[in-house]
């Protein structure tokens, strides 16, 4: 019978819920189908720490060496550590994690070798073809003569020297810094990552556990960052850190117990790396970051280069425009040096070397990159995204103090503000931000916008 992958097989990876959308004797068919798309010799395969991921991780080993590759297991990993080996060892990867989701999905999130991403058009949809081919007539015979090795490798280590050797950190002030690792793969790297350095680390919710049994490992939703913030006021702390489940995002917050735009971080860190390399070099950011990002790159001798929501189309500006660092208003912080893959950590050590620098609080020091106020993304549930979408167009085409582009669903800017309305690209809805240069006028925007959406 034919697997049904529509469900499965998503624009940047494979995510479900196991056993009911997929199992070992699947995850086994994508390790062949992966080795024979990428055509690879040998790759490297990491894992969460949700229940089922060992499990996927070894069947996904078993079809990989069935089609001949030899396979690097480097166990318990963050994402970006799986980047990271698969860019230092010049291997494809795949890393079996369902980031944020609950307990009961897993995925892969799956590279080639220098951790160049693997999508619907880069890959993914070869492997999908093969999968369901292969799930139906079984998997054919191979041309390898014999069967790939395994070997385990320790990367932990080598991770972290290379993430402190892009950053200069010897030199900061002592920092107290609480970290909320949400019961995901930020509780097995950051003591590693943060090992000698002068920081006073309070650890919550470092206990590796894929029921997540705390709360949600998604800190880009206000309640989970909840207990973070409380902890950090209760501990006098200069700041707070909270990674996602799978630890390759990580969100910021300030003394003062307030949650950091990842748009302000993505400033501050363009500015740091822009100095890295003599004021020059380009900076990928997507639509929805703040009018601060381009204006702090420009600032700072850099170029901004505008794009669409998602790291495949960051990556592929990243490599296009030899860019130096790409930021997302999702907190997804990607770097030239990290193989222009996404590393929450080196995002992180930033904002700590650039706050161990100076005698202020991070408060302070982030008012340069703060500079507007912005909505969040509200999500509205429609029935017909593009025909509501072509409404609101109509609506404010009348106005000529507007301009309008669709990079990515329908950007609308005003002469103090600016919208962004997208379609989801897996659910029945429209994504709203809202950008104003005060309070006022961002509420008026979003309200006005809203009631169309909603209408």
């Amino acid at each position: 019978m034919v697997a049904d992958l529509s469900q499965l097989v998503k624009a940047y990876d494979v995510r479900g819920v196991v056993p009911d959308q997929w199992d070992e004797p699947l995850a086994e068919l994508f390790g062949a189908a992966f080795v024979q798309v990428t055509e690879a010799d040998a790759i490297v395969i990491g894992h969460d720490m949700r229940p089922s991921s060992p499990g996927l991780a070894a069947a996904f080993a078993r079809g990989a060496t069935a089609r001949g590759a030899d396979v690097t297991l480097i166990g318990l990993c963050s994402t970006d550590q799986l980047y990271y080996a698969s860019g230092a060892l010049d291997l494809p990867g795949a890393m079996f994690t369902a980031s944020h989701n609950p307990a009961r999905y897993n995925g892969i999130k799956l590279c080639r070798a220098g951790a160049a991403p693997v999508g619907q058009d880069t890959g993914l949809t070869e492997i999908r073809t093969l999968v369901e081919k292969w799930s139906d007539h079984g998997l054919p015979a191979t041309a390898a003569t014999t069967p790939g090795t395994v070997t385990e490798r320790d990367t932990l280590t080598d991770y972290a020297a290379h993430l402190l050797g892009l950053v200069g950190l010897s030199g900061i002030r002592p920092l107290k810094v609480v970290v909320d690792a949400g019961n995901g793969m930020g509780g097995h790297t950051v003591p590693t990552v943060f090992e000698g350095l002068p920081l006073d680390l309070v650890p919550m919710y470092f206990e590796l556990d894929g029921t997540f049994p705390n709360h949600e490992a998604n800190p880009l939703d206000p309640k989970n960052i909840v207990d973070l913030q409380a902890r950090v006021l209760a501990e006098g702390a200069d700041l707070g850190l909270a990674f996602d489940g799978d630890a390759d995002r990580c969100f910021v917050v300030d003394e003062r117990g307030r949650g950091v735009s990842p748009s302000a971080i993505t400033a501050l860190v363009a500015a740091r790396e822009l100095a890295r390399n003599g004021g020059r070099g380009t900076v990928i950011h997507n639509l929805i970051t703040s009018w601060s990002v381009p204006e702090v790159v420009r600032e700072n001798g850099g170029t901004p280069v505008r794009t669409r929501v998602g790291h495949s189309f960051i990556k592929a500006e990243m490599a296009e425009h030899g860019a130096i660092f790409g930021g997302e208003h999702s907190a997804h912080y990607y770097f030239r040096d990290f193989w222009n893959a996404d590393t929450g950590m080196l995002a992180a050590l930033h904002v700590l070397a650039a706050l161990g620098g100076q005698e202020g609080p991070l408060s302070g020091l982030l008012d340069r990159y703060d500079r507007y106020t912005g909505s969040g993304e509200i999500n509205s549930t429609v029935d017909d995204q593009a025909g509501r979408l072509t409404a609101i167009r109509a609506a404010y085409d009348a106005r000529d103090d507007v301009r309008f582009d669709e990079l990515d669903g329908l950007t609308v800017t005003g002469t103090d503000w600016w919208f962004n309305l997208r379609a989801s690209n897996t659910e029945p809805l429209l994504r709203l931000n809202v950008e104003a240069r005060d309070e006022r006028t961002m509420a008026a925007v979003r309200d006005e916008v809203l009631t169309l959406v909603r209408a």
